[in-house]
């Protein structure tokens, strides 16, 4: 994806940070898992408002989210898909 796409695309702001906060940490294969706690202390920005920008990016096909397990059944921080 060329990164003016996101820039083009109907988002709020708070999206547009945060996926370029994940796209900065995304590994060769467009994954990473920062939590999301992480993710708003980094970005100054309530998890709440983290929340909603996941929600807006996954709607709008630029990330998949997926949820890690632990080996004790417990959950762990979701892992990021980039998909654009």
């Amino acid at each position: 994806m060329k990164r003016r796409e996101i820039y083009e695309a109907e988002l709020p702001h708070r999206a547009v940070a945060v996926y370029l906060y994940l796209k900065d940490r995304a590994d060769q294969e467009g994954t990473c898992y920062p939590a999301i706690g992480t993710i708003a202390k980094e970005l100054h920005l309530s998890i709440s408002t983290v929340k909603r920008a996941i929600s807006d990016l996954e709607r709008n096909g630029f990330i998949r989210k997926k949820q890690r397990w632990r080996e004790n059944g417990g959950r762990s921080s979701l892992l990021f898909e980039i998909l654009r």
